[in-house]
């Protein structure tokens, strides 16, 4: 069939539309020509009624001749012989190709046997009138007998016919409005799967990609400008994934100068600690209290732990791996998140933690560690005015299978014509210079690949909570 065949779409809907002409062509053409066939038919009919009319007064003339012998009922007898076969040769061309037409010529010989006959009478000598009329009127009565007989025969058979070619016509249309409403649905339903439906993929392709979602589409087995489209978009999937890992990396740059500049001071104190500690062991060097040097060393100790314990939080989130899923605590992460942005939130902002200590998700501890860190900023620069208060919490919600997250702030709030779009790449409410309209982008398709979603509830004055749902059990 031509929907199999390897055509473009061009090419099918030519083809389509080609079939469907014809098919009207070839209904219409047998519908015109039983139409004309009916029109022809009925034509016959009206002259066969008139040769009918014709014949009746032919016979009354006859009888009027035989009764009375009037030269005058003989000549109008003649005249309406004269008009019958008229009226015969007059159809017989145009009727050539109806199954009518051999008694249209028997009509034709009748009226001529007819006519010989009256002429034979009118033709009687005077002495033998009465023995002529006798031996020629029986005939001549069997003559008329026939003309009516064969013009009443030739009336009812062509109107037979219209009628069977009225029938014909009706189950013609009837058959030919069904078959065309199986062959449109037919047609609608290979619309519908080889341009429709990979059309509107097309669509939805476009706004998944529109949103951040980078997944490849499915490639169909027609080698047509869909397939073409198809994978165009797939090859501008991964330049995008590209693109945006590129971009994720610039964030997390962003986000790595920010966090640097507050390591800084979280290093300063362990390590004015550290100098302070070696300084009295230095001044003690040989002599003093054995316990207290030993306290000066494990304090020493203690900083130098708690410093690289800030380092590694660092070069931990700054390094680039491949995204992979394990068992992590969730609590832990968002510790170590806070930990991270410790120095960048104002003492007069209280982040408060209600997170289970025993859940565990399979997750990228790095990647939700950065949906955290932007999550955390975006309330720290929201709170305009401290004090305030920001609060991370997780519950498992079991009959859903998900674990819900959600971090709300007491900010400014964001406006809800702003709700559609704060996912979206580039989009922005900060001043120009302090933000860059990638961290939401960000942290949008890191969820999206935990297979959970993020959704945001905010009121303008009151501040704003996003909930992420993570699914419990994940699959690495």
């Amino acid at each position: 069939m031509f929907w199999k065949l390897n055509l473009n779409i061009r090419q099918k809907v030519i083809l389509g539309l080609a079939i469907g002409m014809m098919a009207v062509a070839v209904v219409g053409g047998l519908s015109f020509r039983y139409l004309m066939e009916i029109e022809q038919k009925e034509h016959l009919v009206e002259v066969a009624d008139d040769v009918n009319n014709i014949i009746l007064e032919i016979r009354r003339y006859e009888k009027n001749f035989l009764l009375y012998g009037s030269v005058q009922d003989f000549k109008a007898n003649q005249l309406f012989i004269e008009k019958g076969l008229e009226a015969i040769q007059s159809m017989i061309p145009g009727m050539q190709r109806l199954k009518g037409i051999p008694q249209l010529n028997l009509i034709e010989r009748e009226f001529l046997a007819y006519q010989s006959v009256m002429a034979q009478i009118e033709k009687c000598p005077d002495q033998n009138l009465r023995l002529c009329h006798q031996q020629l009127e029986e005939t001549l009565r069997e003559h008329g007998k026939k003309l009516l007989d064969i013009s009443h025969q030739l009336v009812s058979y062509e109107r037979q016919r219209i009628l069977t070619i009225i029938k014909s016509l009706k189950s013609q249309l009837l058959i030919s409005i069904f078959l065309f409403i199986i062959t449109g649905s037919f047609l609608i339903a290979i619309v519908m799967q080889k341009i429709v439906r990979p059309l509107k993929a097309i669509e939805q392709a476009t706004l998944k990609i529109a949103h951040g979602d980078f997944s490849h589409l499915p490639i169909t087995g027609s080698p047509d400008e869909t397939q073409q489209v198809l994978e165009a978009l797939n090859r501008m999937i991964s330049e995008l994934e590209k693109r945006q890992e590129q971009l994720v990396q610039a964030q997390k740059l962003s986000s790595l100068g920010i966090l640097t500049s507050g390591v800084a001071h979280q290093l300063n104190n362990p390590l004015n600690n550290i100098s302070t500690s070696c300084q009295i062991l230095l001044e003690e060097f040989g002599q003093g209290d054995m316990e207290f040097k030993r306290r000066m060393l494990t304090n020493i100790e203690q900083e130098v732990h708690r410093a690289r314990d800030t380092v590694k939080g660092l070069l931990e989130f700054s390094r680039d791996k491949e995204f992979a899923l394990s068992p992590h605590s969730l609590k832990e992460v968002v510790d170590r998140s806070v930990r991270l942005m410790s120095s960048q939130i104002p003492p007069d902002i209280d982040v408060t933690r209600d997170v289970p200590k025993d859940m565990i998700l399979n997750l990228d501890a790095q990647k939700l560690q950065e949906v955290f860190l932007n999550l955390l900023m975006n309330a720290v620069q929201a709170i305009t005015q401290p004090p305030g208060q920001i609060r991370i919490s997780a519950r498992p919600d079991m009959k859903a299978g998900l674990a819900i997250i959600t971090v709300e702030d007491t900010g400014v709030g964001i406006p809800e014509d702003h709700f559609n779009h704060i996912f979206d790449p580039f989009f922005t409410t900060k001043p120009v210079g302090t933000g860059t309209g990638m961290g939401l982008s960000v942290v949008y398709g890191i969820i999206q690949k935990h297979q959970g979603v993020i959704s945001v509830e905010s009121r303008l004055g009151e501040g704003t909570r996003f909930t992420i749902r993570l699914p419990l059990q994940q699959s690495a």
